[in-house]
C-alpha cells in the first residue's frame, strides 16, 4: 500500500498545483503501453473531441473514454455510469496524475478504499495492471494520444 501512499501526496501536491504541472514528465514506456492497452480495449477506448477513434474500438461504453485523461477530476465524464468509489473520489477533486492512475490501475478496489478513506466504496474496474512499470506504460500511451496543453485545457473545461 506505501504505492498509494505515494500516489496520494503527489495528488495533493498537483491539485495545489497549475495545469502546468501535468506537464510532468512520464516514465513509462508509451510503446509498450500501447501492446498493454489491447487488455484495456475490452472496455475502454480513446476517442478525441472530433469523434476519431485513435485506440479500442468504436461505441466502447464499458468504461469510459480514456481520452486526455491526465489532469482530468477523477469520475468526471458526464453522462458515464461511475461506480461509487470513483463518485467519491471525483467529489474529492482528485485528479488522474500518472501516481494516482498507476495507484488505481493496479488496485482499483484498494486505490479508492485508501484514496476515500471509505472501506466500503469499491470500484467497477476487474483488470489489474501487473505491475507498477506496466500501469506507467499504459499512463505514458494514454497521455502519447493527447497532447499535454489540449490535456490541460480539457481538464480545466471538464473540472
Amino acid at each position: 500500500m506505501n504505492h498509494i501512499r505515494t500516489a496520494l501526496a503527489a495528488t495533493l501536491f498537483l491539485m495545489l498545483a497549475s495545469p502546468a504541472a501535468f506537464a510532468q514528465d512520464v516514465t513509462g514506456d508509451a510503446a509498450n503501453g500501447e501492446r498493454l492497452f489491447n487488455q484495456c480495449s475490452t472496455c475502454h477506448n480513446v476517442t478525441n473531441a472530433e469523434g476519431d477513434v485513435l485506440a479500442g474500438r468504436p461505441n466502447m461504453r464499458t468504461g469510459p473514454n480514456l481520452y486526455a485523461v491526465s489532469g482530468r477530476t477523477i469520475g468526471s465524464i458526464e453522462d458515464f455510469r461511475y461506480s461509487d468509489g470513483l463518485i467519491a473520489l471525483g467529489e474529492m477533486d482528485m485528479v488522474w496524475d500518472q501516481a494516482n492512475f498507476i495507484a488505481y490501475a493496479q488496485d482499483p478496489t484498494g486505490f479508492i478504499r485508501e484514496a476515500s478513506g471509505n472501506n466500503r466504496l469499491r470500484g467497477a474496474m476487474a483488470f489489474r495492471a501487473r505491475s507498477e512499470q506496466d500501469a506507467a506504460d499504459l499512463y505514458a500511451y494514454l497521455r502519447s494520444l493527447a497532447p499535454v496543453e489540449e490535456e490541460a485545457g480539457e481538464a480545466a473545461q471538464e473540472g
